[in-house]
């Protein structure tokens, strides 16, 4: 079960880490490219975002890797699920029906999650 969390978590934790990163530090300007839903989102919630998913990607990995404190990592996998269904509803709402990736990260979070759980 180990490998197979290792296998689902680090891509998921590293798409998260870019992103959230991005959504951190970068300018709307320079977002809206790829994400058109941050004009109609404060930049303050944008960054607040960004910042969750840097630390749940950090949360994803650390506690299994350092095997200190482990329960935080299904944790950090359910609040990316609920992050995922979140953004396919901001997605739906503003008329994109491009949400094959956010279906994508909302299996591998749920997938995280339940592999999580199924390792304590």
């Amino acid at each position: 079960m180990n490998v197979a969390y290792r296998l689902v978590a680090g891509p998921l934790a590293l798409f998260s880490l870019y992103g959230g990163g991005a959504k951190a530090v970068r300018s709307r300007a320079r977002l809206r490219p790829r994400m058109a839903w941050v004009d109609s989102v404060p930049m303050p919630a944008v960054r607040g975002i960004g910042l969750l998913e840097v630390l749940g990607a950090l949360g994803l990995v650390l506690p299994p890797a350092t095997g200190i404190a482990p329960s935080p990592a299904p944790a950090a996998a359910l609040g990316f699920t609920v992050l995922q269904i979140g953004a396919i509803g901001v997605h739906l709402r503003l008329g994109d029906r491009r949400i094959a990736l956010d279906l994508t990260l909302l299996c591998a979070a749920a997938t995280t999650a339940w592999l999580g759980t199924a390792r304590l």
